[in-house]
């Protein structure tokens, strides 16, 4: 891969997670409506964003074999309603909580998040951990700890959108399929039910799309395309970075939800937050430390058994 290629990837990885990270902003103009309605909108729209994209990107093909090719195989269709349901609660809370200013939990829950990933992976993939990932645990839960007794109670929030967005990962390993269609797919999987929602709602004449202001009625019908274009970007940038770059990249979204939490929304960032973040960040640190390592340690061995072949 060139130079022009990696930075390209770069720059769409890094703007796909500052989007992300901006995101709250969005949901925030929707402060008004309840986080189930939003929710219902975001999975519905989103579906048909994806399908004009992977009809313009003349991929409508691959997702309607895809289909088919699940609907043959209840292994990976069972992971797929799995993970459908599981990015729909992990969206849920995030709005939720971005609408109850609870910003600088969510914000943690990113955070936590790629460590609950590789402690999935050493339970239900038999991964092995290096001694620094290890030790990088064991501060990360001295940090939710500390978050536990400085609340009074089990910082759930950050711990539900980590281990649910976790699990999600988990479930996608099964499903290889490009980013795009796999959006495509998971929220077909719980579009019919987000449209009855919507629906219900009309009926009852609660509903925000509708009987709402003209700006919350395009907000939420907007939510598709703020679902959308980050994770397109992101797609774009996955294929031209390796892992490691895109691993450190990913913490430009909870930083930028943490800074709009303290100083854009006034949310309370008091001492014990700060010395429970200390121990989050070292401990994002030495597990970015020991990925970089294992990372190069893998690009040697693979050097001199490319060597050893030729």
């Amino acid at each position: 891969m060139n130079r022009d290629e990696h930075q390209a990837g770069v720059l769409y990885a890094a703007f796909s997670y500052i989007l992300w990270g901006l995101l709250p902003i969005y949901w925030k103009l929707l402060h008004h409506v309840n986080a189930d309605e939003i929710l219902a909108n975001r999975v519905f729209w989103s579906f048909f964003v994806v399908a004009v994209v992977l009809v313009f990107n003349k991929k409508w093909n691959l997702f309607t074999e895809t289909l088919r090719g699940l609907s043959k195989n209840k292994k990976q269709f069972a992971a797929l309603t799995v993970a459908s349901l599981l990015i729909s609660i992990n969206w849920f809370i995030y709005i939720w909580a971005v609408n109850t200013d609870q910003m600088i939990e969510a914000s943690l829950g990113y955070y936590i998040n790629p460590l609950v990933s590789v402690l999935l992976g050493m339970i239900f993939l038999k991964e092995r951990l290096s001694v620094m990932q290890y030790v990088s645990f064991a501060m990360a839960a001295v940090g939710v700890l500390i978050m536990t007794v400085s609340y009074g109670q089990f910082p759930w929030i950050a711990l539900t959108l980590a281990v649910s967005f976790g699990l999600y990962g988990l479930a996608k390993k099964l499903i290889k399929v490009n980013s795009a269609v796999g959006l495509a797919l998971e929220t077909l999987v719980v579009m019919p039910l987000a449209g009855i929602y919507i629906g219900y709602l009309f009926n009852q004449g609660t509903d925000s799309l509708f009987a709402g202001s003209w700006t919350t009625s395009l907000l939420l019908a907007g939510a598709g395309a703020a679902t959308a274009v980050p994770l397109l970007f992101f797609a774009k940038g996955a294929q031209r970075i390796p892992l490691a770059t895109l691993g450190i990249l990913q913490y430009i979204a909870p930083t930028l939800t943490l800074i709009l939490g303290i100083f854009v929304y006034h949310e309370t960032f008091s001492t014990i937050h700060l010395l429970a973040f200390t121990f989050i960040w070292s401990a994002l640190i030495l597990y970015s430390l020991s990925r970089t390592r294992m990372a190069a340690a893998l690009s040697v061995k693979w050097k001199k058994e490319k060597e050893m072949n030729m």
